[in-house]
């Protein structure tokens, strides 16, 4: 049953030799005196021809083979006739004359068409026959490319003096930012473990014992609302040093980047990234994860914009908003007015009340609200804005962050619609100065903005008593196109200063005792200076891959509700296994699959 050569192998230069080939048949055509057939596996696809003046009952046994079905075929490599080579595939010259045929395996009628790259079939037919859509070359092409990039991480990270070590899956539960997955301890009635958010404690722990580079592909969980860049399960490639400060994460970072890049994708990354301070990212894009394959940045209007008469944004700039304008060239005469209806109703999705709109024209700026501003005030405009004859203005005037929010999505769909965006290019931007806080309004309480042990910049220690939320964090983001790839910090290593934030961020000593106690205590043995970075590996193979959906990117992926369609989870449990978990549900609810 050995195969000689894969389907993706054989060339014009076997020509004559006898070959063994297995795998799927991807089509079949019957020309009535002569059967051709394509075989497929995972390496590629080789045209078989069954011929009756060769073997008949070889024919014969063709005749009824469909979709994919399994077999083997053994014959001779032959050229194929003048006229019928196919230049876009590697065995694209050759065709396998069939002497024997084996079938191991007959198939249903596929749902979809497994054989075509691009297919109308909505995802959650294909998630529900998820082996079946993992047959098709996009989909394949991936989940190969995920383990080239894989490997290129591993040996990497070892050649670097790495350690990988595998950190516990059943863990305790803590607060990290997002639901936790709880998993009940059988031995232990009301008692849980909880599924990993990421194995940050572990890591940290790792250091204290003296392990000064930790690394793993690690399996995290977060009981969030999915999205086509989020799952509930996902993979990090987890990175920690002792001894070490930025330059060295950003050096171990931008190296591996390269590495995982030439492997994948022969392309030559420039190195070192360029930085920027989250508030000066803020200012200029409206997000912390701006994509700069296009201009387009924001600019702030607020000083010209109390000098006006008009009366929104004066009350706006009242009550500590701000006016901020995007400048999108070439679209004053492309851009209707139905166009900018839509992008008005757009933005509105994130709170925004309503955009103003500006054209240059004739040299001049004009508007609805043009009359409110005098001729110097909009000559400022112009100017700040960098706009020339045939641009138009968007302005937004609301609280900063609604503002903000709005036109960084208003940016990125202009962008999409105009076909700003470079393809195949990747701007990479290392994003830092994080604020340490940030405030809670629903609860009046600050929260990490990243996670509670996150180190404040040196010179901010000094803000923490007094005035804390306008302490900075020694964080850093790493950005890809608009999204963020990578995220670390420096880490809390004083045992006093740990205690600190916790504090501050108003847990009581006996709630550090039951949630952080065993972390705290560690402290007292000998803590190093160390700082780390995880990749959020799923996302990187997504922009490695070139699609815009992560589930592309996964095995057995779950749907946006965070179902898995093909083996119909989560499920319902037996009375008797819950019973045995001391649990009692107090109402059941199916789901309609």
């Amino acid at each position: 049953m050995k195969r000689t050569h894969t389907c993706g192998e054989i060339t014009k230069n076997d020509v004559g030799k006898k070959v063994k080939l297995s795998g799927w048949i991807n089509k079949r055509r019957d020309h009535g005196a002569l059967i051709f057939v394509d075989i497929r596996d995972r390496y590629g696809i080789t045209q078989v021809l069954f011929d009756p003046e060769i073997s008949a009952l070889t024919y014969e046994n063709a005749k009824p083979i469909r979709n994919e079905w399994v077999i083997e075929i053994e014959g001779e490599v032959a050229l194929r006739q003048e006229g019928m080579a196919n230049s876009n595939m590697v065995t694209g010259d050759i065709e396998i004359i069939a002497e024997s045929l084996k079938i191991f395996s007959k198939s249903l009628p596929s749902p979809f068409p497994i054989f075509e790259d691009k297919t109308e079939t909505n995802e959650e037919l294909r998630l529900k026959f998820r082996y079946l859509d993992i047959r098709r070359k996009p989909i394949l092409d991936k989940i190969v490319m995920r383990s080239k990039a894989m490997q290129a991480v591993r040996n990497f990270l070892s050649n670097e003096n790495f350690i990988e070590v595998t950190t516990p899956i059943l863990c305790k539960s803590t607060p990290e930012g997002a639901r936790d997955y709880l998993v009940p301890a059988r031995l232990y009635p009301s008692n849980f473990y909880a599924l990993p958010q990421s194995p940050q404690l572990y890591k940290q722990l790792l250091m204290i014992g003296g392990l000064d580079r930790y690394f793993q592909l690690a399996t995290c969980f977060r009981d969030e609302d999915p999205r086509s860049d989020r799952q509930p399960e996902f993979t990090q490639i987890d990175i920690e040093m002792s001894f070490a400060d930025k330059k060295d994460i950003f050096s171990v970072s931008e190296n591996l980047t390269k590495e995982v890049f030439k492997k994948c994708l022969d392309i030559d990354i420039l190195t070192p990234f360029p930085i920027m301070s989250y508030s000066d990212a803020i200012e200029k894009y409206g997000t912390d994860k701006p994509d700069l394959r296009f201009d387009m940045p924001l600019e702030r209007l607020d000083q010209i914009a109390k000098k006006s008469n008009f009366s929104i944004f004066l009350k706006v700039l009242e009550e500590g908003g701000c006016v901020k304008a995007i400048t999108v060239k070439n679209a004053a005469s492309d851009i209707s007015r139905k166009k900018i209806d839509e992008y008005t109703s757009f933005v509105k999705e994130f709170g925004l009340m309503g955009l103003v709109s500006m054209k240059v024209q004739g040299g001049a700026l004009t508007s609805s609200i043009s009359k409110y501003f005098s001729e110097n005030e909009l000559k400022e405009i112009k100017n700040i804005c960098k706009a020339e004859e045939g641009d138009l203005i968007f302005i937004a005037a609301a609280k900063p962050e609604i503002v903000n929010q709005s036109l960084d999505h208003l940016r990125r769909k202009l962008a999409k619609d105009r076909k700003l965006i470079k393809q195949n290019v990747f701007e990479f931007l290392w994003v830092d100065n994080f604020p340490l806080f940030e405030k809670d309004e629903e609860e009046n309480r600050l929260k990490s903005m990243h996670h509670p042990f996150t180190s404040p910049i040196e010179q901010d220690l000094k803000k923490l008593d007094k005035d804390p939320i306008s302490v900075n964090a020694a964080a850093y983001d790493l950005v890809l196109n608009g999204y963020e790839i990578a995220g670390g910090s420096q880490r809390i290593y004083d045992k006093n200063l740990q205690e600190k934030i916790f504090k501050l961020l108003n847990l009581s000593k006996e709630d550090i005792f039951e949630k952080f106690g065993f972390f705290v205590e560690a402290f007292s043995y000998g803590c190093p200076p160390h700082l780390g970075i995880a990749f959020g590996f799923d996302r990187l193979m997504m922009l490695l891959t070139n699609t815009e959906n992560m589930r592309d990117v996964i095995a057995f992926p779950k749907t946006l509700r965070g179902l898995d369609l093909m083996t119909q989870a989560p499920s319902q449990v037996s009375n008797e296994q819950l019973k045995e978990l001391s649990i009692k549900v107090s109402e059941e609810k199916k789901i309609s699959w």
